[in-house]
């Protein structure tokens, strides 16, 4: 059997964790973008191609409800996981 014996993690060293998870969180913000990004590309592509200019609408619509859905899914479970590092 092995042991091993972790200290308590100081203040400062909860701090740098919080910061690393918010600068991940901000990476998945910026994919989730990115990707909306793209798609809106795509469907302007169709547009081109004879996509009717109020299904492309609709479609960026989506893709923003979409966007804005996961990125407060992101921001939530920053939030809950902000809280859990700096509990003591």
């Amino acid at each position: 059997m092995i042991r091993l014996f972790l200290p308590p993690l100081t203040e400062e060293r909860r701090k740098e964790l919080v910061k690393k998870c918010q600068g991940e969180g901000e990476h998945s913000k910026i994919a989730i973008r990115n990707i909306r990004r793209d798609a809106i590309e795509h469907i302007k592509k169709l547009q081109k191609n004879g996509l009717s200019e109020d299904a492309a609408k609709d479609a960026e619509a989506d893709m923003q409800q979409i966007t804005d859905k996961f990125t407060a899914q992101v921001e939530k479970h920053l939030d809950a996981k902000e809280k859990e590092i700096m509990s003591v």
